[in-house]
């Protein structure tokens, strides 16, 4: 058991990277597991399913978004909503988030469109993020630091969006806005 457990995460470390590089484009079991180096059968092995698959990558690369988010801010770490939006707003348009943010954005349309297993993923994803946002803000009211967090949320994956959609520029500019909306 421990060497199909080890196998797995092999496998799921390639798919993920797969997964990052192409997006969701390139999901079908045969390219799943051409991406792991694996036959289908193994990869049927290893997973019960495509759903499986994804659902374990994404979750896996969701993780990963939040050890890189808790290495930046530390858990018990409690700040301003305009330092919070500056931190995660320099992460996720960087090197350490881009692809991640890519990929979510992908995730969150397929989602919209009903596709199984997206919806759960992203719901998934995005209430992980409203947690480790409302856990980092210096705001007393359980309310309002729910509200900031959704709208902290709501500003990032906004800035994203105008990248993946316009260019760096206009995320630029959104982010000078938002700093000095919040001033």
């Amino acid at each position: 058991m421990a060497k199909k457990t080890a196998q797995r995460a092999k496998a799921l470390e390639k798919i993920e990277t797969h997964l990052l590089t192409t997006g969701l484009a390139e999901t079908g079991v045969r390219q799943l597991a051409a991406a792991a180096g694996i036959s289908d059968r193994m990869l049927l092995y290893y997973f019960e399913d495509k759903t499986d698959v994804l659902t374990a990558a994404l979750s896996s690369i969701s993780a990963k978004v939040v050890m890189t988010l808790s290495a930046a801010i530390p858990p018990d770490m409690k700040i301003s909503p305009p330092e919070l939006i500056t931190i995660t707003t320099e992460l996720t348009r960087g090197e350490a988030m881009g692809a991640e943010m890519r990929l979510f954005v992908e995730c969150v349309a397929a989602a919209a469109r009903g596709e199984v297993p997206y919806e759960s993923i992203a719901k998934q994803i995005m209430e992980g993020f409203l947690i480790w946002v409302d856990a980092h803000l210096d705001i007393e009211s359980a309310d309002e630091r729910k509200a900031a967090a959704a709208m902290i949320l709501a500003l990032v994956d906004g800035i994203a969006l105008l990248e993946i959609c316009t260019d760096e520029l206009r995320g630029d500019m959104a982010v000078k806005a938002a700093a000095q909306m919040l001033e």
